[in-house]
């Protein structure tokens, strides 16, 4: 395990068919909640795999049952000035770009609160699966300030009408709403999670590793094309997959597996 800082680890567990899956979590006081120096180190562990050319899958979490990420303190921004407050949030901004980063999928795996910095964070990752329990919000007006930074892509994650209601009136919802508005794409029981964030990391592992990371980095582009140039980039894309022989190896495989008889 590497630590960065004193609230964030990186990982790397041991698995049966040997891929390299990093497990980053954040742990801070009792519900994870992110000052400055847990944003740099965050950002730091993310940047950390930005390079890792084996590197399948990530897993994002907080420690302990309460809390993904609950927030930013509260206590450190009451006390800034207008300087000190575009230097805190962009260096939440910076570690919330630095997971975007990554080029192989993130999953966050959301236990309990997930509000304001801790929503960000969430939405900054690939997929969400969230435990039962798990509460989410944008409360940032309640305390005086708006949402900003990537509280931007929510909109895309459940729409307009969904997100106003969310950062105009700082209220919170629970899993199956979130999971109803497409906030997260599956709930299940806390005892459950882990075996439902195995299934998903599975999945991605069993795909082809370079197919993979070019289609994350088609949906990178495709936030931000125009149709046309998207579907430009993906057929570039395709072309691209078949300089290596992952089609061909996969395919021949996927070819044999169907011809075999059945027991």
């Amino acid at each position: 395990m590497t630590q960065f800082g004193e609230n964030v680890a990186l990982r790397f567990p041991e698995r049966d068919d040997g891929a390299r899956v990093a497990v980053i979590t954040v742990e801070r006081a009792a519900l994870n909640i992110l000052d400055r120096a847990a944003m740099v180190a965050l950002a730091e562990a993310a940047t950390s795999l930005h390079r890792d050319e084996a590197l399948r899958a990530v897993v994002l979490t907080g420690a302990g049952a309460r809390a993904f990420i609950g927030g930013a303190d509260i206590h450190a921004m009451a006390s800034l000035d207008a300087a000190g407050a575009e230097a805190f949030i962009m260096a939440l901004h910076e570690a919330i770009a630095a997971i975007r980063a990554i080029p192989v999928p993130v999953i966050a795996r959301i236990n309990g609160y997930c509000l304001g910095a801790g929503l960000e964070v969430a939405a900054g990752c690939d997929l969400r699966l969230a435990s039962d329990n798990a509460v989410f919000g944008m409360p940032e007006v309640k305390v005086g300030i708006p949402s900003v930074i990537e509280a931007a892509l929510l909109p895309r994650l459940i729409g307009w009408g969904q997100a106003a209601e969310l950062v105009l009136t700082g209220e919170s919802i629970g899993a199956e709403e979130a999971l109803r508005i497409g906030l997260v794409s599956r709930v299940t029981t806390p005892a459950k999670l882990d075996d439902a964030v195995a299934a998903w990391v599975g999945s991605i592992v069993a795909a082809g590793a370079r197919a993979v990371r070019a289609q994350k980095a088609l949906m990178r582009a495709w936030e931000t094309l125009p149709l046309d140039a998207a579907i430009a980039a993906g057929v570039t894309a395709f072309r691209q997959s078949y300089a290596h022989d992952e089609p061909h190896r996969m395919m021949r495989a996927f070819v044999e597996r169907k011809r075999r008889p059945k027991a």
